[in-house]
């Protein structure tokens, strides 16, 4: 898919203005979490005060449309011997049937991979400022899962399977944890790039407040006082309206609707006094806004994201989802890999070196990754070739909260096409980010249909190798 063609690139000062503009309209629907999961009674939400785990907050990295293995993080010399050629019969007999077409056409990666760091870990020339921070990251090589199709393997990548009816992780998360700032939401959304699919970021079967706040260039929405308020007005208006809805409720009698509907404009009102400093960027450094990429045309909307997740996370923010659309390089990888790293690279360079220098990167757990990979075996062969869908062996990273750093878990055959040691199912790398938090992913459930529905559905196995 194209990445908004032609649409026009925010300046950076147009960028900072939109970003300004907060959080506030979705308030009144959105963001009851925290006091909700205080008062429900349907399943096993959780203290976050009790908890072991290291990570308090997650931060996740989603690539939308696919980033190659090969290209990224698991190179493969054999590649470069075989290209052009057929996948030989041993490496081909191990390939799932949902991976087997084409096996022939190989082709060499186009980038190059250095050795960095201590752990003299490989990293592709696409990342030379990710690379920098080799030594923090856990590579895990051996993604994998069963639909080649874009919107069910990202509906299992971030809900644990193809239907796109379940919780996505940030909800969950945000039901069981809650926002440690009672003036924010407990999970946000940012979203750049080709369109996303709301079921990633959706509350699914849990009430609708736990669903991620969603956030992009094209539709901040709005935390001022509306046209033709004064402060004074505006304070007055809520004070009726609490006064009425209370009325109604003393009248009535209980009615959780209308209870939760006086508590989502008090949360609406106090995040309208601390929702527009957290998007107010003006008091950061030109040192800090250089870091993340927001002097540069190409890095400054992600960029943008990045720094608002670190300020997001600092203040009590538990889940932040960014999604940087447009890896889907069917016809030519090297038009499609390049740019997208280079919007990327940058930024996510910044945000490490920030919550590292900072302090925060100890209690929050980063992940990067799509919803599968690409096949080591060319698309639309020719000059400017690409790769397929291939969800049977794919690359994955996570840092910070706990994870032990310069290493990678997994492995893929000898030319990237399949998964052959430790394969990593979503609901694993599910079951570890929870663990990461200090949860075992049996206590954290909800009952729905008088089932007691879990984060990792039917449960995954915890990477205990990520943790140091």
């Amino acid at each position: 898919m194209n990445d908004h063609p032609g649409r026009t690139p925010l300046t950076r000062r147009a960028m900072l203005q939109q970003a300004g503009l907060g959080l506030g309209t979705l308030a009144l629907s959105l963001l009851l979490a925290d006091e909700q999961r205080l008062l429900a009674d349907e399943g096993g939400q959780l203290d976050p005060a009790k908890l072991k785990g290291k990570a308090k907050h997650v931060i996740l990295l989603f690539m939308g449309g696919g980033p190659s293995q090969v290209d990224t993080w698991d190179p493969k010399p054999l590649l470069e011997k075989l290209n052009g050629k057929e996948v030989p019969a041993s490496i081909a007999r191990d390939i799932p049937r949902i991976a087997r077409a084409p096996l022939q056409n190989l082709y060499a990666s186009p980038y190059r991979f250095t050795r960095q760091g201590k752990s003299g870990l490989p990293v592709s020339e696409l990342f030379p400022e990710i690379g920098k921070h080799i030594d923090d990251l856990c590579v895990l090589r051996s993604c994998r899962h069963d639909t080649p199709i874009h919107a069910p393997a990202e509906y299992i990548a971030t809900t644990g399977t193809q239907v796109g009816d379940r919780p996505s992780l940030g909800a969950w998360i945000n039901y069981g944890l809650g926002s440690a700032n009672r003036n924010l939401p407990g999970f946000v959304v940012f979203a750049t790039g080709e369109s996303g699919r709301a079921a990633a970021w959706s509350s699914g079967f849990l009430p609708p407040s736990y669903q991620g706040v969603l956030t992009t260039p094209a539709g901040f929405p709005n935390l001022a006082t509306p046209e033709g308020f004064s402060p004074a007005s505006r304070k007055a208006q809520l004070e009726l309206i609490e006064r009425l809805n209370r009325h109604h409720l003393q009248r009535h009698g209980e009615h959780a609707d209308l209870e939760a509907r006086i508590r989502t404009y008090e949360l609406a009102a106090r995040m309208q006094t601390s929702a527009p400093e957290v998007f107010d960027l003006g008091k950061e450094s030109s040192a800090t806004r250089k870091l993340y990429g927001l002097d540069d045309r190409e890095t400054v909307e992600f960029g943008t994201f990045c720094l608002l997740a670190r300020r997001l996370v600092e203040r009590g923010v538990r889940f932040v989802q960014l999604r940087s659309g447009g890896w889907d390089a069917h016809g030519n990888l090297i038009k499609n890999h390049t740019p997208q790293a280079r919007k990327t690279d940058r930024p996510i360079a910044g945000l490490l070196t920030d919550l590292k220098r900072t302090g925060l990167l100890d209690q929050t757990l980063v992940i990067w990754g799509g919803e599968f990979g690409r096949t080591p075996a060319a698309e639309n062969a020719g000059p400017t070739p690409g790769r397929n869908h291939s969800p049977s062996g794919y690359s994955m990273w996570l840092a910070g909260g706990g994870v032990k750093g310069g290493q990678c878990i997994g492995a893929t055959d000898d030319v990237g096409y399949a998964a052959i040691d430790r394969p990593i199912h979503p609901n694993d790398l599910h079951a570890t980010i929870l663990a990461a938090l200090g949860v075992e992913q049996h206590s954290l459930y909800y009952l729905h249909n008088n089932r007691k529905e879990l984060v990792t559905v039917n449960g995954g196995e915890v990477i205990r190798a990520v943790f140091a």
